[in-house]
């Protein structure tokens, strides 16, 4: 359920209340009981951003990483080992 922001049009006492979305907002000062209270607009309290967070949270042993398994994907591509060397492999196949 949401937190919702109230402030009275008659005194300026602000109060927050958790209500359900579908609920009535309040119209009755609990300050000065004058039923002139205005519901205000503020940031959500979360925001989801990036890409795959849920992809790859709470995720543990060989499901870790199942965008990037190359088993399950058929692929022979290999991704870059952990701190070694991000040079592409030679044409020829000689060493570099």
């Amino acid at each position: 359920m949401p937190i919702y922001e109230y402030q009275c049009k008659a005194c300026g006492h602000r109060l927050e209340k958790l209500q359900k979305i579908s609920a009535a907002p309040l119209t009755d000062c609990p300050a000065c009981e004058a039923p002139v209270l205005n519901r205000l607009v503020s940031a959500a309290g979360f925001r989801l951003a990036g890409g795959g967070w849920y992809e790859t949270d709470f995720k543990s042993g060989s499901k870790k990483n199942i965008a990037g398994d190359s088993a399950s994907t058929g692929s022979d591509v290999k991704p870059p080992a952990k701190g070694g060397d991000t040079k592409p492999p030679a044409k020829d196949g000689a060493a570099a």
